[in-house]
């Protein structure tokens, strides 16, 4: 880790280092960490759409692209996208499904979810969507609900990641299939070094002249670097409960697609 990536030891003095999580390169009261992510959100949400096109140059779309493809979704099928902010992957999805599957688009932000929703009815999104203000470590749905279910670019913001994985597997149908698409580790090491460049320097001002907000934009980025690497990731899932996982490294690593399915 470089000297740019090392995490601040700022916790609140007298605070149990079991009770501490990071947020970006700080480090915060697990407690605390839900709501500082929740005031990120809410100030991205309005330009959440324009920042995703600018900061992946629209590269976006085709990682989004492979995990539809990946998924197996089926007609009929239930299918749960967990931190679905905008409603890429739940339009996708809903397509998938038809009449007579469905598709519940979850986010902690009620921000997130307001633009989402409204997005999906101006296109025409109703029928078979559904939407829900929810924690994703703590999910208010039955167990083996859902035949696939997908968190992108959101895992990383959770406090608890095993809890949450946990909970994930919970709410499958045994059969079911979760996918993670998240920020992950380049595999070249000049290709590392030119993204740190790039998030470090490129996103808060892009943050800032675009959105308003620069510090947003660099917790994002750091958010990115204190994530798992792939490996760690998939042995996550693995002690989830979840067998047959695998990734999918795209773009060099910065991106992967992680993949379990429920016994």
């Amino acid at each position: 880790m470089s000297e740019q990536q090392t995490p601040a030891n700022d916790n609140q003095a007298g605070t149990p280092q079991d009770d501490v999580t990071h947020f970006g390169f700080r480090n915060v009261p697990k407690s605390q960490k839900a709501g500082q992510v929740a005031e990120v959100f809410h100030s991205v949400a309005g330009k959440y759409d324009l920042m995703n096109d600018l900061m992946s140059m629209g590269i976006h779309r085709l990682w989004k692209r492979f995990t539809i493809e990946l998924s197996g979704v089926r007609p009929g099928h239930q299918v749960l996208d967990i931190a679905g902010g905008t409603g890429d992957l739940t339009m996708k999805f809903s397509d998938l499904v038809g009449p007579t599957g469905k598709v519940v688009l979850a986010d902690i932000n009620a921000s997130m979810l307001q633009v989402g929703r409204g997005r999906l009815m101006d296109r025409g999104y109703a029928g078979n969507i559904e939407f829900a203000q929810a924690d994703a470590e703590h999910l208010p749905f039955p167990d083996n609900t859902f035949n696939a279910v997908s968190i992108a670019f959101g895992l990383r913001n959770v406090t608890d990641k095993d809890q949450a994985l946990r909970d994930m597997a919970r709410v499958l149908k045994p059969g079911g299939k979760l996918m993670v698409l998240e920020f992950s580790k380049p595999t070249n090491p000049l290709l590392n070094k030119a993204y740190d460049m790039y998030s470090f320097n490129a996103l808060p001002l892009m943050g800032q002249l675009f959105a308003g907000d620069s510090e947003s934009y660099k917790y994002l980025a750091e958010s990115i670097r204190m994530h798992p690497d792939q490996d760690t990731l998939k042995g996550m899932m693995e002690q989830a409960g979840l067998v047959n996982c695998k990734y999918y490294n795209m773009t060099g690593g910065i991106v992967a697609l992680h993949v379990g399915i429920k016994p």
